[in-house]
């Protein structure tokens, strides 16, 4: 099993998935707590198409360049993980989209993330549809509270963007650890698809595939959530620029390719970056050698640009970009057919509740498949 986050392998090696299509003329949407315009979005191409804060009411991708707020870690991490294309490390972690172009929508921050803000983010997403050519909706975040599709706004509104033609992707959230587990909207909608976790120990090799400890159902109105599981753990994600956490991975990813015999050197002129490594500043190589490798560790770093992240907010961007290469495939599918292809090319796990994994883990390959059988059709 891994003992590292720089263990973490690519998407593409885990899942298989078909390198023919790229998310290429599709646009998706995505609600979250704040973004950040990352370079694996905005070079060569930026396909960063449209930003909206309904917050402040700022608009423009000329807002996207600020690293002080706290909230744009999130959003930033969800998109690039469903759209990246992997340039700052020479490709290696970009998605299995990485032509998608996006449209950007904050609906609140890190401290909180409001049941009717994200009804108001899909209003919006909803209203510019036509103006985007919106063919997707990622929400990685969920509301305040369990409810009924039949009367809860946040439900109806995401029931009415798939109606106008939209595949509606909601992460299930990580609460399968509670006693009641609740699945909160958007992700109990019926029409949604919504996406719990698996946790393959970042390498398939390993042969290790277990559920993660995402939110299922039976929803308040008896539904069955999720209805599909993707990665969920072992994630490469990108590292905000301009924060302390980029600027500690920077300096660890450096001292991983220091020579022995500088190792102090380098950490002296870094003094305060790191209190355990200055502690042991006198101490022998093979000594610090151990504390930059539990650091490492501790801190999920990746390189100085990526680190492993977890979470059904994460797994949910993955099928996000599964849902472009099948637009891409068959621009005429529907989201109900969409949600069909992934739920019949799906394979369940062993050893795992029906009730935890729906139709089961998706399968890229055999979803893109299905979907140029039924074009041909």
């Amino acid at each position: 099993m891994p003992v590292s986050a720089q263990d973490v392998l690519p998407l593409q090696e885990r899942m298989g998935g078909d390198t023919r299509f790229v998310g290429r003329g599709i646009t998706a949407a995505f609600l979250d707590s704040g973004f950040y315009a990352h370079p694996d979005l905005m070079t060569p191409r930026r396909r960063i198409k449209g930003y909206y804060d309904i917050m402040s009411g700022k608009s423009g991708v000329e807002h996207l360049s600020d690293t002080s707020d706290p909230s744009a870690w999130h959003g930033m991490m969800s998109t690039v993980v469903a759209a990246g294309n992997g340039a700052l490390c020479d490709g290696r972690f970009k998605s299995l989209a990485p032509e998608l172009d996006l449209v950007l929508v904050k609906v609140g921050s890190m401290a909180r993330v409001r049941h009717d803000d994200i009804a108001r983010g899909i209003e919006w997403v909803l209203s510019h549809r036509a103006q985007y050519d919106i063919r997707i909706l990622n929400i990685s975040c969920g509301g305040d509270y369990e409810a009924t599709y039949l009367t809860d706004i946040l439900s109806r509104m995401a029931e009415a963007a798939i109606r106008e033609g939209i595949t509606v992707v909601a992460a299930v959230g990580n609460a399968g650890h509670l006693p009641n587990h609740p699945v909160l909207p958007p992700a109990s909608v019926p029409a949604v698809i919504s996406v719990g976790g698996v946790d393959d120990a970042g390498n398939p090799k390993y042969g290790r595939r277990q559920s993660y400890h995402h939110s299922y159902g039976p929803t308040l109105d008896g539904l069955q959530k999720p209805e599909v599981v993707a990665l969920a753990d072992w994630i490469a994600a990108p590292i905000l620029p301009g924060t302390p956490t980029k600027a500690q991975a920077e300096f660890l990813a450096k001292l991983d390719q220091t020579p022995d015999n500088e190792l102090a050197k380098v950490i002296g002129e870094n003094a305060g970056l790191d209190n355990s490594l200055d502690e042991a500043l006198h101490r022998p190589h093979y000594i610090l050698r151990q504390i930059i490798a539990g650091r490492l560790k501790d801190q999920n770093v990746i390189n100085e640009h990526y680190k492993k992240v977890d979470g059904t907010s994460f797994a949910a961007p993955i099928v996000t970009s599964v849902v472009a290469q099948l637009l891409e495939a068959n621009p005429a599918l529907t989201p109900q057919l969409i949600k069909r292809i992934l739920i019949q090319t799906a394979v369940r796990l062993h050893n795992v509740e029906v009730d935890r994994q729906g139709w089961g883990e998706i399968k890229p390959k055999a979803a893109v498949d299905r979907a140029l059988s039924l074009k041909r059709a």
